[in-house]
């Protein structure tokens, strides 16, 4: 380390003598132009620069000879493109590149000279950034690290939000079942401030984009007060995003959802920024943290740490929003909390009405229903509210996609009449008991394909020296016969077929089986026949 210092230093102090020379060099010319030069110049410039009178002259007469201020560059080697592709091949190992370079110079011997492998590590950190080293070495995310990137002008609030999916590095309890969960969120990129959360067991679709959506929007208790219509909305290319239902969604209030490049995070850095502090802040408290540090083997430290409950890790993870928007106090807004900045931003804010938002990111199939009964009949089940009572007539159901247990119905006007619930929904039990039987099957044929598979499947024998591939366990004769007996048999009971050929009525003198509801009188006939 000591001796890179050094060497860093010194290449430094050459390159201000280079500099300064130039300077002085092309002051020198200009006094002489002028005829104003004399000894005393060159003195003082030599003395400045550590270097002799006869050094200075030099300098003045390469001037005036070859038009040349610094000094003339000496022959170097320099990082060409071969070097670039073997640098990339080897993984930025530079001795395994000069190892090559030596080789092909070995079998070519019109190459050029290989430099030395001190004069290859002088190249590489002359000649490639810091950022293409790592590049090289470890590909594009680690070169991406070495990038600058300029902060965006500040705004008002509502002016644009960010949104992303984060899956969260903790395993929950979710009806027996260890799962991580999803978490989808909006944040308004002025005033840091979280203005919708959503939160999935399992991986998000457009119904959790629609709740978190809806909970921004919406500043009514038990949201609020932050909120109301962005001007545009910043993501990432997600297809749950850009879906028909959400673009139409936002389309309709005239909010434009801004489609960002792929694998650019560094364009919604707000959001980005609230994905790594909530990990770091609170996901990293929790138990059965996915990302704590292992034991050898990768095994965790408590295997049997007990989990949370679904509904506990979605009321703490609400807990600590309510924290980050009304006690946390982010660097950028100068000592105030979240929604304090949103507070005392002057800007106006765009509210929708309630019986706007009844019919928000609502989706239909075309078709009127009837209300009857019985309810309304949708997707052939029953619906049912009080409010239906006393109505008749024609009217339009629509849904949010992928809850099925609610839906809005409006009259032929548009009007919202109300929800309408399913009649008969199954218990939580039967629900459970339900998804039981199916993972039990998909266990079963889990189990079953992977037997298949083991049967099929080749293991040959690790070698030691170069030899064809050997099978671990070649089988006998009897054994092949009888599989392929087996195998034969098997086919034949498939192509089989019983009632091909009807039978015929059984003889009269055949003994039958007697028939435990008769009468003694016709078990005496049946016995003395037979």
């Amino acid at each position: 380390m000591s001796d890179d210092r050094t060497g860093a230093h010194r290449a430094q102090a050459v390159r201000a003598v280079e500099v300064s020379r130039v300077a002085a060099v092309q002051r020198l010319f200009g006094l002489e132009a002028r005829g104003e030069l004399t000894s005393g110049h060159v003195r003082l410039v030599a003395q400045a620069l550590g270097k002799s009178e006869r050094t200075v002259w030099r300098w003045l007469a390469a001037a005036r000879a070859e038009g040349r201020l610094d000094r003339m560059p000496a022959g170097r080697f320099t990082v060409t493109a071969e070097v670039r592709q073997l640098l990339a091949l080897w993984g930025g190992n530079a001795s395994r590149v000069h190892a090559e370079l030596v080789e092909r110079a070995r079998k070519d011997p019109e190459r050029p000279k290989v430099p030395s492998l001190a004069t290859l590590h002088r190249a590489i950190r002359r000649d490639l950034t810091a950022g293409e080293r790592a590049g090289l070495r470890q590909g594009e995310k680690a070169r991406r690290a070495h990038d600058v990137f300029a902060k965006r002008p500040p705004t008002h609030r509502n002016v644009v939000w960010e949104s992303d999916h984060k899956r969260v590095p903790v395993q929950v309890d979710v009806e027996g079942e260890l799962v991580c969960p999803w978490v989808t969120w909006f944040i308004d990129c002025a005033t840091k401030v979280i203005v919708g959360v959503a939160v999935t067991p399992h991986a998000p679709s457009r119904d959790a984009v629609l709740a978190a959506l809806r909970s921004a929007i919406d500043r009514r208790p038990p949201y609020g007060p932050a909120g109301g219509l962005p001007a545009a909305i910043r993501v990432d290319r997600g297809k749950e995003f850009l879906c028909r239902t959400v673009t139409g969604a936002m389309g309709a209030f005239a909010v434009a959802v801004i489609d960002l490049p792929a694998y650019t995070p560094h364009l919604k850095g707000t959001v980005e920024a609230l994905n790594d502090a909530v990990e770091e802040m609170h996901f990293v408290l929790l138990p059965r943290y996915t990302h704590r540090p292992k034991l050898t083997g990768g095994r965790p430290a408590d295997p049997d740490a007990p989990a949370l409950a679904f509904a506990s890790f979605v009321s703490g993870l609400l807990d600590w929003v309510r924290w980050w928007n009304s006690e946390h106090r982010p660097d950028a807004l100068g000592g105030r909390t979240p929604l304090q900045a949103w507070a005392a931003d002057p800007t106006p804010v765009a509210d929708v009405p309630a019986e706007q938002l009844a019919g928000f990111a609502l989706e239909d199939d075309g078709r009127e229903r009837t209300i009857t009964t019985h309810g309304v009949r949708w997707h052939r089940r029953d619906y049912i509210a009080d409010w239906m009572v006393g109505h008749t007539g024609t009217r339009a159901v629509r849904h949010l996609p992928h809850h099925d247990d609610l839906i809005e119905v409006f009259d032929t006007t548009g009007a919202h009449l109300g929800s309408a619930y399913l009649a008969d929904a199954a218990t939580g039990e039967q629900i459970r008991a339900l998804k039981a039987a199916r993972t039990a099957a998909a266990r079963r044929l889990r189990a079953d394909l992977k037997a298949a598979e083991k049967l099929r499947r080749d293991r040959f024998k690790a070698q030691t020296v170069a030899a064809p591939a050997t099978r671990s366990r070649t089988p006998t004769h009897s054994e092949a016969a009888g599989e392929l007996d087996e195998a034969g048999r098997s086919g034949r009971r498939t192509l089989a077929r019983p009632d091909l050929i009807p039978h015929t009525p059984a003889p009269e003198h055949w003994a039958r089986p007697i028939d435990p509801s008769s009468t003694e009188q016709e078990k005496d006939r049946h016995s003395d026949t037979n």
